[in-house]
């Protein structure tokens, strides 16, 4: 903890000893890095400060459990005119519930109204998706981890779907025996039980097929169309497991999870020039803004492809 001689003046003794706690108790139990206590603790010692000013008085665990939520709201609102973005604020809250819990866990003091603060709306991160090469090379990689080859067949299939369909991984791992119905389009259950149909590409339909064909289970018309090895319906973890081992073996970054070959899917129909409209079909997106997204990302694609095509500048 920072800057002990400052702590001595301002807090009492009781809150001295419960920030030594929490401070031993995230480095020794909780292993946290040391950058993470070292921001925690700034937070949390911000936060102490403030309230020596708001209260007028110095602290004490009493004036701790007393606090209410204006006085939690008037500390975001003093950081904000301080110029903390809406990411460092939420951080910063976010270790003064930390500690509060720490206290509260271990029965040094008891405080509800930091339950109703709200962490500051953070502006949507824009998805990132693989690059068309990246995400050919993870289709291709992903069957080689299996002890099983009819896995490796099934796990190829999976993500098939997620980059050639544009699935979230939920709804791939939903689909049961009965929602290929043998043509080109596949009936997906999505979000808020909202059904759509999805084109099936040939090459998806012949990874779903050769799983189907090597799957050393029956697959039932009501049951699962992706099992597990022991016949039940296949879980999410397995195939991000396999993502895992893919992006280990290629080199790809942590952001290529299963989920962004979905994004890879919508960056790369905008850049082959689908409308925003019937992109917003394919994703199952009830509104258009979230489909929207995708036209930043687009624009930032094309930006690495462009940079990356061109001699590198001396």
């Amino acid at each position: 903890m920072e800057d002990h001689q400052n702590l001595d003046k301002i807090y009492q003794p009781k809150i001295r000893s419960s920030l030594k706690r929490w401070h031993d108790y995230l480095t020794s139990e909780k292993r946290s890095s040391v950058h993470t206590i070292n921001a925690y603790s700034r937070d949390v010692e911000y936060f102490l400060q403030f309230l020596t000013l708001h209260l007028g008085s110095s602290l004490s665990l009493e004036s701790l459990q007393h606090l209410k939520a204006k006085d939690f709201r008037a500390y975001l609102s003093s950081r904000h005119r301080a110029g903390l973005t809406p990411a460092s604020m939420a951080r910063s809250l976010s270790a003064v519930r930390a500690f509060f819990k720490f206290c509260r866990k271990n029965n040094i003091f008891h405080n509800d109204a930091i339950d109703l603060i709200r962490s500051p709306k953070l502006p949507p991160r824009l998805p990132r998706p693989l690059g068309e090469k990246a995400a050919k090379e993870a289709l291709k990689d992903i069957h080689k981890y299996s002890l099983e080859s009819w896995i490796g067949l099934r796990d190829c299939a999976v993500v098939s779907l997620l980059y050639g369909s544009g699935l979230r991984i939920s709804e791939a791992l939903s689909l049961n025996g009965q929602s290929l119905g043998g043509g080109e389009m596949i009936k997906v259950l999505g979000k808020r039980n909202k059904e759509r149909l999805v084109p099936l590409l040939p090459v998806v339909k012949e990874a779903i097929e050769a799983y189907i064909h090597a799957c050393p289970y029956k697959i039932m018309e009501d049951g699962a169309l992706f099992l597990g090895a022991k016949g039940g319906r296949l879980s999410p973890r397995i195939i991000q497991l396999a993502m895992q081992k893919v992006r280990a073996n290629l080199g790809l970054p942590s952001s290529a999870t299963p989920h962004a070959l979905r994004h890879s899917f919508a960056t790369h129909l905008l850049t082959a020039g689908s409308d925003l409209r019937s992109l917003q079909e394919l994703l199952g997106h009830e509104n258009l803004s979230s489909t929207q997204n995708y036209t930043d990302v687009d624009t930032a694609y094309l930006m690495d492809v462009y940079r990356n095509a061109l001699p590198h500048q001396k």
